[in-house]
């Protein structure tokens, strides 16, 4: 997909940004093919640059307090908002009234509507009606598509041939989908044809072109849309790497999705994203997170396939315990471990390669 120009879009990400609830606004102001991201809303950093804020690294995007000051804002500059995305994650999916006030306000501005959660805006009647007001379109992302359209497991991938890496996590919002990206785009950068299949509306928000949005779905077609979606994608780009993002973890008890894509995405390699200083699932203390050993183990065990490397997120680290900390995992679980955020993916890629059929030109170095 390329970049839609013509997508100007106002992150609406109110009291969460720079938070473990704010990761759809992270991702976005990150990266995105479906959107010029124009501004962040979070009055906690009104003024602050929003790619700073988040990674210490300006990327020009304001953040503004309200919705208002950021239409404005765009409004006199050189792109004017189109849409509203709603890039809020919190636990559960759901909208406060607050939130629900400042989607109304966006609506009435004649702003388009994203919106990633499991409240659909477009069932609302009255944002419905404020939206044919006004000529705004409301998309639900996490709308699933009629029983009709999905699919059941066949069987089909086991003709896929393209090195399949599957990003699983040790928690929830720990970083799974940033660093599937970095790895897509680490090897598109060495010359290979990569692809990321997207398992979370974020990742549909940033243009993943092969998406199924798992937590959306009745529990019987979970596997066959994950199939259907590694499956399309290979058979319309024939791609060298198909990168499948994980959602949740193994063991997590609210969130343990990482089952299903082991079972259906059928991957060839795993790397697993871990932060060493989070002792608690995420949203649930009292549940300590299992020993990094125990969940390589557990993971390994189920498919059968080897966890090839490790990922760092470094929330609660500081910038010079990082290496430290990557050399000290290494050592433990006899897996090499990165941080793709802080240093980039050309290493953790170079590991990977390694795992690739040697039909895939040599000439590809990394």
């Amino acid at each position: 997909m390329t970049k839609n120009n013509d997508a100007h879009a106002i992150v609406y990400c109110q009291g969460m940004f720079n938070t473990l609830n704010g990761k759809t606004a992270h991702g976005l102001v990150r990266f995105t093919e479906r959107y010029r991201v124009v501004s962040v809303v979070d009055a906690r950093y009104e003024g602050r640059d929003a790619g700073d804020v988040l990674d210490g690294k300006r990327r020009d995007i304001p953040v503004f307090a309200s919705i208002g000051e950021a239409h404005a804002h765009a409004s006199h500059a050189s792109a004017p908002a189109t849409h509203l995305v709603v890039g809020l994650a919190p636990d559960g999916g759901r909208l406060g009234a607050g939130e629900r006030q400042d989607i109304q306000t966006a609506l009435k501005m004649g702003l388009n509507v994203d919106c990633g959660l499991h409240d659909f805006l477009s069932d609302d009647p009255e944002m419905a009606a404020i939206a044919r007001e006004k000529d705004a379109v409301i998309r639900d992302i996490r709308k699933p598509p009629p029983r009709s359209q999905l699919h059941f497991f066949s069987g089909k991938i086991e003709a896929v041939t393209s090195l399949k890496i599957a990003v699983l996590g040790t928690d929830s919002a720990v970083g799974k989908r940033t660093t599937a990206w970095k790895i897509v785009h680490g090897f598109q950068k060495i010359g290979l044809n990569a692809v990321l299949v997207g398992t979370g509306q974020t990742a549909w928000m940033q243009g993943a072109r092969y998406s199924v949005i798992m937590d959306s779905l009745v529990n019987d077609f979970v596997s066959g849309e994950i199939e259907h979606a590694v499956w399309s994608a290979w058979e319309d780009e024939k791609p060298d790497v198909i990168v499948i993002e994980g959602q949740g973890s193994l063991m997590n008890p609210a969130y343990p999705g990482g089952f299903e894509i082991l079972a259906a995405g059928r991957p060839d390699v795993i790397v697993l994203q871990h932060a060493p200083a989070r002792l608690e699932y995420d949203g649930f203390p009292g549940y300590p997170i299992q020993p990094l050993a125990q969940q390589i183990q557990v993971i390994e065990l189920l498919c059968g396939k080897p966890v090839a490397a490790v990922c760092i997120n470094h929330e609660g680290l500081s910038d010079p315990q990082i290496p430290f900390v990557c050399d000290a995992v290494a050592m433990a679980v006899g897996r090499p471990a990165f941080d793709v955020l802080r240093d980039g993916p050309e290493k953790l890629v170079k590991q990977l390669k390694r795992y690739l059929n040697r039909a895939v030109p040599e000439s590809a170095d990394g």
